[in-house]
């Protein structure tokens, strides 16, 4: 394997600026799905290298409880520097281990949170609050998606702005934003050199139900007045929304005007919309963002895979009958 097998682990280095690229040349909606996945699949290649470097450093601790051949001597020599790298991929293995999980409860947790706060009120696809802080956000629940906004955030609104503010939250539900959320926070939480990442799609995605909203009120400039007008509104509500929004936001719950920075999605509607071409030529800045991105996964699965097979025909010849 040789010092291919450390690839995994540094290859997300190149996501700050695939991220940058990416989020500011590609539509929203490729620059999403693109990222989502690269993120993914890195975080799968970089916890796996982890795994393999463990079981190199689980081998030769004393008292393991794995066959004795796997600590003899041609099973180090396939990872360099076997000794210092096996033993710290121990604790971090670990630690990526523990934080997803802690991640997934607490998802799982927000979630049913909110849907017991909602429980009591008419099953509905909006929920209106009878609340004066200004709030909305869209609350995804398989067959039973849901919009909830407040009577704070209706009255800061005129016609045609609420019409974009149910859009939005509209096309939030309908790509599961969420779901490229919780990739992107997860694959931060196994490899650190990925939350660009995980700030880029966070972006991206409020970007992408900005787009469907100005198609579906047939007006850029209406939606970006809306984004100002619910942005200036919280916050001078400030700490009057409720509690639990910041748990919200964290399980996937996309807010009309809290994720994402204000100023430069209102400065994108006020622009042409942009071009939703997916595969962009290389010879362009967009081009540079698609094919780095997908040519850094590329190498970062292959190198994966090359080391898992080398490693486990290593340890299969190793093991005895």
């Amino acid at each position: 394997m040789g010092v291919f097998v450390f690839l995994p682990l540094v290859l997300p280095l190149t996501a700050w600026p695939v991220a940058r690229l990416a989020e500011q040349h590609l539509h929203p909606r490729t620059a999403t799905r693109l990222l989502s996945a690269a993120a993914g699949v890195l975080a799968l290649c970089s916890t796996l290298c982890l795994g393999l470097l463990m079981v190199v450093g689980t081998a030769q601790l004393p008292g393991n409880p794995l066959p004795d051949g796997w600590s003899d001597p041609e099973v180090r020599e396939a990872v360099p520097y076997d000794e210092v790298a096996g033993r710290a991929a121990i604790p971090a293995l670990l630690a990526v281990l523990t934080a997803c999980v802690l991640a997934g409860a607490r998802h799982r947790r927000t979630r049913r949170r909110a849907a017991r706060a909602l429980a009591g009120l008419p099953a509905t696809p909006v929920v209106v609050l009878p609340d004066g802080a200004p709030y909305a956000y869209a609350l995804p629940g398989g067959g039973r998606d849901r919009i909830v906004v407040t009577t704070g955030m209706l009255a800061a609104l005129e016609g045609g702005e609420r019409r974009a503010l149910f859009a939005h939250e509209r096309a939030h539900l309908a790509a599961a934003h969420h779901r490229f959320l919780l990739v992107v926070r997860l694959a931060a939480l196994a490899n650190p050199f990925l939350r660009p990442l995980r700030t880029a799609v966070v972006y991206t995605v409020e970007r992408w139900a900005d787009e469907e909203a100005a198609a579906a009120v047939g007006s850029r400039r209406t939606v970006a007045r809306a984004i100002g007008k619910a942005a200036l509104a919280s916050r001078s509500a400030a700490g009057t929304g409720p509690a639990g929004f910041a748990g919200l936001a964290f399980a996937g719950l996309a807010g009309f005007a809290f994720a994402g920075p204000v100023p430069r999605r209102m400065a994108a509607l006020l622009d042409p919309a942009p071009a939703a071409r997916t595969w962009p030529s290389v010879f362009t800045t967009a081009g540079l963002a698609v094919w780095g991105a997908a040519a850094g996964t590329t190498v970062s699965a292959l190198s994966s895979a090359n080391s898992a097979v080398t490693l486990f025909l290593v340890l299969k010849a190793a093991t005895p009958l």
